[in-house]
């Protein structure tokens, strides 16, 4: 193998590993037993578990980022907006299990980025965007729209995590579910509500 295979095959090695049994139960051990090389190969490519765990999660957190703000380009109707994202997210989580579960374990506390909060942010960031036009549209004060768009980011994620482990409705049920949910709230937000 290349170094460059290498070190893919490491990261999906560790991805499985640390989705498996969390962090803080991971080894190098483990990742090096499972991906057939010596611990020193490990610590070579990334220096320890900690910064394999960076990189696994780095790469996770930019997936599921470009997937939901891929289905949010274009998007300028809150409906369509809400349903595009809990769409994307419920799509990650049902494609890349392992993934997802890295995201939602707990980060080591040494580690200061990439974190599932990091990502939602981002994502709530852009959906506030959408939120600010919508509200000032239906005569409500646009500067809503930071802490609407953290409510809404934060539902799916907590629906998505509680759908991982709970599979009664479909994917589309839960995001139609959702959509229907969120916008009625949304609609009916009272005007003279405000941000001051």
């Amino acid at each position: 193998m290349s170094a460059t295979q290498r070190r893919s095959q490491l990261i999906h090695v560790a991805k499985e590993v640390f989705a498996e049994v969390g962090y803080e139960a991971t080894t190098i051990e483990e990742i090096a037993h499972r991906a057939d090389v010596s611990k020193p190969v490990v610590y070579q490519h990334f220096g320890g578990k900690e910064g394999i765990y960076a990189v696994v999660v780095d790469r996770e957190v930019n997936a599921l980022l470009t997937r939901i703000t891929a289905n949010l380009d274009g998007v300028g109707r809150p409906r369509a907006m809400v349903h595009a994202s809990a769409l994307a997210f419920l799509d990650y989580l049902d494609e890349d299990p392992a993934g997802f579960k890295v995201l939602v374990r707990d980060t080591p506390a040494s580690l200061n980025q990439g974190e599932l909060g990091g990502l939602l942010d981002d994502v709530a960031d852009k959906a506030a965007q959408a939120l600010a036009l919508f509200l000032a549209q239906s005569g409500r004060d646009p500067a809503l729209a930071p802490l609407f768009a953290q409510a809404l980011v934060g539902c799916i994620a907590q629906v998505g995590t509680w759908w991982d482990t709970n599979r009664t409705f479909t994917k589309a049920q839960v995001a139609n579910y959702l959509t229907t949910m969120v916008f009625t709230g949304l609609a009916n937000i009272p005007v003279e509500l405000t941000a001051h």
